[in-house]
């Protein structure tokens, strides 16, 4: 029927009717809060792109663990920022690691039972170069060199998984580390252990505060050649495609707004539960504009949140997590 029969304006007269009838809702079990790892103790240092987000000791973020348990987050994802760095990233896979011991002692408190402790699988905040694998350099050129990688990253998730960690989520964008970081896992016992997999990650503007949060910019060159191209949509499908073939368990979509078709699409296509990343220059866009007074705080945060979880995310990765979840 038509108006004024049908007046759709009649499930939206109160804040409880609102709230009975709304189709997409967020809980604060659906948020994962990253936290970058540092050396040192007693260290809270403010990021300065990324307003009230912090590289923190191992003793600072135990203390960010009791918080996000006691908000009801649904898990913490884990960046390290080691204090030295070489052309392998070999302190990814260290067993002293910043993020192995990390992992060790968040492991150890009670807090840590209610969330999924999830730690990132990458080379990038461990090499001098910045690259996320091995680089072989070619006179003055360079390459990123896949299958050398991919052993270091399947090292990596092994040793994470040892460490303590409940999920490994390799954002690398290499070729084939999923089924590698599969095999890896299995020949050590840890056949338990799940991937998350950033499926699809672009080549995006919008990563520029993460990498002063984890100082790990490029020191030449740039990543295009293995993160993907941001104009490419069925190239994401064959992407995730390929890392449930190879194993994954659970996919992460990077970034998140200025991809929401990909995570549309993705959802009308793939079964397994799927995350999505607001990355950091979303974040640091938006508290721009807080500053200014161009937008309302709480407001923008959360419609930002919802619009990620309209388009089919069943969890969100984002730097708004505690603020969020204090108001839902």
């Amino acid at each position: 029927m038509n108006f004024p029969a049908t007046r759709l304006r009649r499930l939206r007269s109160s804040a409880a009717l609102r709230s009975l009838v709304r189709e997409t809702r967020l809980e604060p079990s659906a948020l994962i809060y990253p936290l970058f790892l540092c050396e040192g103790s007693r260290v809270r240092r403010e990021i300065s792109s990324m307003p009230g987000v912090f590289n923190l000791s191992i003793d600072e973020a135990l203390k960010e663990v009791e918080a996000c348990s006691a908000l009801g987050l649904g898990g913490l994802l884990l960046f390290g920022v080691p204090a030295e760095k070489d052309e392998q990233g070999s302190g990814a896979w260290a067993e002293d690691g910043i993020v192995q011991r990390g992992l060790r002692a968040i492991k150890n408190t009670s807090a840590a039972k209610s969330l999924v402790v999830m730690a990132d699988v990458c080379l990038c905040e461990y090499t001098s170069h910045g690259h996320c694998g091995v680089v072989n350099r070619q006179g003055e050129s360079f390459v990123v060199d896949n299958d050398p990688s991919v052993a270091l990253l399947a090292a990596t998730a092994v040793s994470l998984a040892q460490a303590g960690a409940d999920v490994v989520a390799p954002s690398d964008m290499m070729d084939g580390r999923v089924g590698a970081i599969r095999s890896a896992l299995d020949e050590a016992g840890k056949t338990h252990t799940p991937i998350l997999s950033y499926a699809s990650k672009f080549a995006s503007a919008f990563y520029g505060p993460f990498r002063e949060a984890a100082a790990s910019a490029p020191q030449f060159g740039d990543r295009r050649t293995y993160q993907m191209d941001g104009a490419n949509l069925r190239e994401a499908m064959r992407e995730i495609e390929q890392d449930i073939a190879e194993g994954a368990d659970m996919l992460l979509m990077k970034p998140a707004m200025p991809y929401l078709d990909v995570i549309r699409e993705a959802r009308s296509r793939f079964d397994l539960p799927m995350g999505a990343y607001q990355v950091s220059g979303e974040y640091s866009m938006l508290h721009a504009a807080f500053q200014r007074a161009w937008l309302e705080p709480e407001r923008a945060m959360l419609e930002s949140l919802l619009s990620i979880r309209r388009a089919g995310a069943d969890f969100i990765v984002t730097y708004f997590a505690k603020d969020a979840a204090k108001l839902l």
